[in-house]
């Protein structure tokens, strides 16, 4: 009993096309979504200088604490008035805002404050670590 086998000569490459145009799919699909900006910063050179040297110079300024708390002029905002808190503040404070984080802040409530701010109509934001 001699069993004839068909030999493969070549390979089947079917369904590795499959997959790579599946790929390219995606690829041209993802590709313009990663040309979109995220958020324009001017980093200031040294802000504590500048309003040392600038004192007629109105900027508001709003603490960002370890514990994710926020504090304007040594008082604590809760996180739901804060946009208000800021909006009222403006007409004070015409030349922007600095946004003071402690080391262990979180990134999100620092970008809390920036959203509250830019809705309010703060042109100007900078922002230093304490």
């Amino acid at each position: 009993m001699s069993r004839n086998r068909d030999t493969f000569n070549e390979i089947n490459i079917t369904p590795l096309t499959d997959i790579f145009l599946v790929l390219l799919i995606i690829m041209m699909v993802i590709a313009p979504m990663l040309d979109q900006q995220g958020l324009n910063l001017t980093v200031p050179e040294n802000v504590a200088q500048e309003q040392q040297q600038n004192k007629e110079t109105k900027i508001m300024t709003v603490m960002v604490s370890a514990d994710d708390k926020f504090y304007m002029d040594g008082e604590e905002i809760p996180a739901e008035k804060l946009e208000s808190s800021i909006q009222s503040q403006l007409k004070n404070y015409p030349d922007g805002l600095l946004i003071k984080t402690d080391a262990d802040s979180s990134h999100g409530a620092m970008v809390k404050v920036m959203d509250c701010a830019r809705n309010s109509g703060v042109t100007s934001i900078s922002v230093d670590q304490v």
